[in-house]
């Protein structure tokens, strides 16, 4: 039985212009805590990082959860776990990690996109060992201070789940939970939103259990108070919950105008007004963007107008050696986008470039950069991929082209290039757009090897269904029910 505790005392967040945005009874705060941490003990899911953080070694216990919370930045828990158990093991302190070299680094973390917060966190990894006598920063605003890639969320996951430290904490989910429990319609990247969210973080956080109650918000916004179709039946909040009020107040009026009831007295008397009683209040529904019945709590909180992806092409050259089924990967540069990866040549491209254009761009570049000379269609186009990174719609023309030893030797080739076979490619440092890029490039070669020696590609197998002809349950025709039975 979790115990209640003296709650903290309320205030107002600057950016809050009415009190239906916040919690004014001290009582209801604690209670908020209570049944939260309640449903937490029944219901919180067994993750690898919540044992590692029962570490009796402070230190250890803040790197366990430091990495945790790195990985799950903008990924989800599913693909987290694996990675996170192949990184423990290989790299189960921080002075582990701080011997390794980024380009082990780059490996573990190839496939988990956002390739710069592995490079972070190996640089914080780095400097705790080197800077700080092994020993992690002792609370929020040390570790906020002092290692790289570690902001405010980051910074109060650690001190609050590692060193109990009283803190509050905002990430994606807890954002949305706050939203609706105060019914936050306004701007989601607005100032005066994130200081409510953030006001409400250190008015909620349990004195006692800080850790804890900051991973039930999680929690609870990552399966029950979910973006899409919430489990509001489920929620341990929802006598609390303001947007879910809203939803049943409606509900309730929609049934008596219904039923032609005349007075909505004994309705509203039940459930409380929750209108925002401030004009041009900063944390509401915007007045172009009225509540939307048909949302119910989904109208919280409001998704921020994103700025359109930035469109590119880019020509990506796979270059293979005949004679030992190698491909020459280039190292990106150690700063932008994938910074550090290996990738096959690639080259951006005009937009406005017409086939014979983009063809003569990619046959300077591999001369410019390689030294290599080809004769006119040797080059071979394999077909197209896009991969969509978070700003950026990247569509990789893929083109192939085959060199032997001979060849290879002429190149001008240096330390960021390497000959690699395809167990050493898929092993590298690539990024995903890179192995989809591959694939496509086997599956090409396939077609083309295939039509040269005059045989077609084996087409795949359907499987057969119920109404296949195919299967060996065939379906009877209508005369043969009237057949007279053989003797």
């Amino acid at each position: 039985m979790v115990k209640k505790i003296p709650p903290i005392k309320e205030t107002a967040p600057a950016s809050a212009t009415c009190w239906t945005h916040v919690f004014e009874k001290k009582e209801e705060i604690a209670n908020v805590r209570h049944d939260l941490l309640t449903w937490y003990d029944k219901n919180k899911r067994d993750l690898p990082w919540r044992q590692n953080a029962k570490c009796e070694d402070i230190n250890q216990r803040a790197y366990a959860v430091w990495v945790s919370e790195i990985m799950l930045q903008q990924t989800q828990v599913a693909t987290v776990v694996d990675y996170y158990n192949c990184w423990m093991k290989k790299w189960p302190t921080v002075e582990s990690l701080a011997k390794a070299t980024l380009e082990e680094v780059n490996e573990m973390w190839s496939g988990l996109g956002y390739y710069s917060r592995g490079r972070r966190l190996h640089e914080g990894a780095q400097k705790v060992v080197n800077e700080m006598n092994g020993n992690m920063p002792g609370c929020a605003a040390g570790l906020l201070k002092h290692l790289p890639g570690v902001g405010r969320y980051t910074a109060g996951a650690i001190a609050s789940i590692a060193y109990n430290e009283v803190t509050g904490l905002v990430d994606g989910n807890v954002a949305r939970v706050f939203s609706r429990l105060r019914v936050i319609g306004g701007d989601s990247t607005s100032q005066a939103v994130t200081d409510a969210f953030w006001s409400l973080a250190g008015t909620l956080v349990d004195s006692e259990r800080p850790g804890d109650f900051n991973q039930a918000l999680m929690e609870l916004g990552a399966t029950v108070c979910t973006p899409k179709v919430p489990t509001c039946s489920k929620c341990p909040l929802r006598s609390y919950c303001r947007a879910y009020t809203q939803v049943e107040k409606h509900k309730q009026n929609a049934s008596a105008r219904l039923i032609k009831v005349t007075t909505t007295t004994d309705i509203e008397d039940n459930l409380p007004d929750i209108e925002c009683a401030a004009d041009g209040c900063s944390l509401c529904l915007p007045a172009n963007e009225p509540w939307d019945s048909s949302q119910g709590v989904m109208n919280y909180p409001r998704k921020a107008k994103k700025k359109p992806p930035r469109i590119e092409r880019t020509a990506v050259c796979i270059l293979e050696n005949v004679n030992n089924k190698q491909f020459l990967i280039v190292q990106r540069p150690e700063t932008g986008l994938l910074a550090g990866l290996w990738e096959f040549p690639s080259t951006l491209l005009d937009e406005n470039f017409r086939e014979e254009q983009r063809m003569a761009h990619v046959s300077t570049f591999l001369k410019t950069h390689f030294g290599l000379h080809f004769k006119s269609g040797k080059l071979k186009h394999i077909g197209e991929v896009l991969h969509i990174f978070s700003h950026i719609h990247q569509t990789y023309v893929v083109d192939y082209i085959q060199v032997n030893s001979a060849e290879v030797h002429k190149l001008q080739c240096d330390q960021s290039t390497r000959w690699v076979d395809k167990t050493q490619l898929l092993e590298s440092a690539i990024s995903t757009a890179m192995k989809k890029v591959f694939k496509t490039y086997e599956a090409g070669v396939h077609i083309s090897t295939a039509k040269t020696n005059g045989s077609k590609p084996i087409p795949r197998k359907r499987k057969a269904s119920g109404h296949d002809r195919t299967d060996k349950k065939k379906q009877l025709a209508l005369e043969t029910f009237f057949k007279p039975a053989l003797k």
